[in-house]
């Protein structure tokens, strides 16, 4: 669960590697919203600080609150969903996973979940990847998800499915750094 506790003026220092003086000074002069406590202390909301992040384009918005792309895997396989997984996990990246057993549970999970990456098998029951493809890269809300699709059929399959607008295809059995490599390079 995501902490809802607002920031103190030390934190809010060392975040933006200056004086805690500093700080009060943005808060005095009404750069930095911030509340008082019943001790007399400053206290910032989370979303008071982004916002003076974002307002002041500080780079260090990143590092403060970052982001954690999430990665949908659509496979029908549970030993292939595993080794995906597992091979997210070991890039310590801090991916939100979430997985499907077909096209159709896929493309339900995509309208909840709005992933940024899926990771696709060609050949499924229900909706194959083609179809999957042709329905995301389609339509104008999720045409910017990027799409690994994966099989073990082959060229032909890897041919078609790229033309069916996915980003990468990669063979299977999955080799693990070219699928890390490709994970970084399609999330960056």
């Amino acid at each position: 669960m995501e902490n809802k506790r607002p920031y103190t003026t030390g934190e809010i220092a060392a975040f933006c590697h200056v004086t805690i003086n500093a700080v009060k000074k943005w808060i005095s002069s009404g750069k930095l919203d911030a509340f008082r406590t019943p001790g007399g202390h400053f206290r910032v909301h989370k979303e008071a600080f982004a916002a003076f992040l974002d307002r002041y384009k500080l780079d260090i918005k990143n590092e403060v609150f970052p982001e954690h792309k999430r990665v949908l895997i659509i496979d029908d396989e549970r030993e292939v969903v595993e080794f995906i997984k597992g091979a997210l996990e070991a890039m310590q990246e801090g991916y939100i996973v979430e997985t499907a057993g077909d096209g159709h549970e896929g493309l339900i999970k995509v309208g909840d979940f709005k992933p940024e990456l899926l990771v696709l098998d060609i050949r499924m029951p229900r909706f194959d990847g083609f179809e999957v493809t042709k329905r995301i890269k389609g339509d104008e809300s999720t045409r910017s998800i990027k799409i690994l699709a994966v099989t073990a059929y082959g060229r032909e399959d890897i041919g078609k499915i790229i033309e069916c607008g996915a980003d990468e295809c990669l063979a299977k059995p999955i080799n693990l750094k070219e699928f890390q490599r490709n994970v970084q390079r399609l999330l960056r």
